[in-house]
């Protein structure tokens, strides 16, 4: 019994795990058109740069679009 368990607890976790993870926005500048935009996963590659202050992860896209709205090397273009 105690082996089902572990494996039911095992699997919940598998899948809820993922979904928590899907609440982070980042505000992203591409470095070639200064464009800023707001993306669900942090950057891994050299194509955009997160320009949110002290790397800031915002809970909804809403949040990440307003607080862009505040980020300097985002409004001065």
């Amino acid at each position: 019994m105690k082996i089902k368990a572990i494996l039911a607890a095992s699997i919940a976790v598998a899948f809820v795990a993922p979904a928590f993870a899907a609440d982070e926005f980042y505000v992203v500048q591409d470095p070639k058109t200064k464009t800023c935009t707001v993306v669900d996963k942090k950057p891994v590659d050299t194509t955009t740069t997160v320009v949110s202050p002290s790397g800031t992860i915002y809970k909804t896209r809403a949040e990440a679009e307003t607080g862009m709205k505040t980020i300097k090397v985002c409004t001065s273009h």
